[in-house]
This record gives structure tokens, sequence and C-alpha cells, in this order.
């Protein structure tokens, strides 16, 4: 058994990838939605927005594709809490709740090369309801 070394060269091209720059493995790709996105707590609207962006990443595992909406295209108000993480492909994120409830997180400061997830948040996809429209 021989062990492959893995270099930038050997990791096939995804278009519009854009990669972790200490894992050539781990990347992610960020897509515009060209339609309307709603987003839903119960009845309850917290977001509207023509400007979503899609976010399709892979690492050890495929995640499953995730929404992000630009923050000012809230209808509601969330809170900020006291927990944080780090991503290696997008930086670091804090974490908001309504009602309570942690619902989602935003990338504050991402980094240059995610830099299209500036201002945008994400929820947790069984604590809201997304709608994708017209």
């Amino acid at each position: 058994m021989s062990i492959q070394t893995i270099t930038q060269e050997s990791v096939p091209p995804v278009e519009g990838a854009i990669r972790n720059p200490s894992n050539p493995h781990h990347f992610m790709v960020i897509k515009p939605i060209d339609r309307c996105v709603r987003v839903f707590i119960g009845d309850r609207l917290i977001a509207d927005t023509t400007d979503a962006v899609r976010v399709i990443e892979i690492g050890q595992k495929a995640y499953d594709p995730l929404v992000y909406v630009p923050a000012a295209d809230l209808t509601q108000r969330l809170k900020e809490t006291d927990k944080t993480s780090h991503c290696p492909l997008k930086g670091d994120a804090v974490y908001f709740a309504i009602g309570g409830e942690e619902i989602g997180w935003s990338y504050v400061a991402p980094f240059d090369f995610a830099n299209q997830l500036a201002g945008c948040l994400c929820f947790w996809p069984s604590k809201v309801r997304i709608e994708e429209g017209a």
C-alpha cells in the first residue's frame, strides 16, 4: 500500500471553488439564488430577499447546501448570543437567537476569499422553513 501525497495539482478542479488554504480537499462554492427567498419560523416571516446565496461545502463529507440571506433583509430583530465558532473556510462566526432560541449564525468579518458572506446570516434548517419562489 502506498501513501499518496496530496498536492494542489492532484485536487480535481471545481468551477468557482474556494479552497481551505491548509486543506485543498475542503472547499465551498457560493452560488447566487436568482429568485425570492423567504425564511419563516412557523408562520412568522423573518427574512425576505432577492439577494440570497447558496453555499455548497465539501469537507470530510458533503454538507447539505445552506442558504445565506443579507442581514439587511431580516424582517425580525435577532439577538446575538455569546456563542462563537471558527471555520477555516469562512472565519469566525457569531450566533443569533429569536425568542431565546438559537436559530442561526453569521460571519461578521469573513476571510477575504469568503467575503460574499459578509453581512449575511444562515439559519439552522431544522429551526426554520425556507421558501424559494419566482
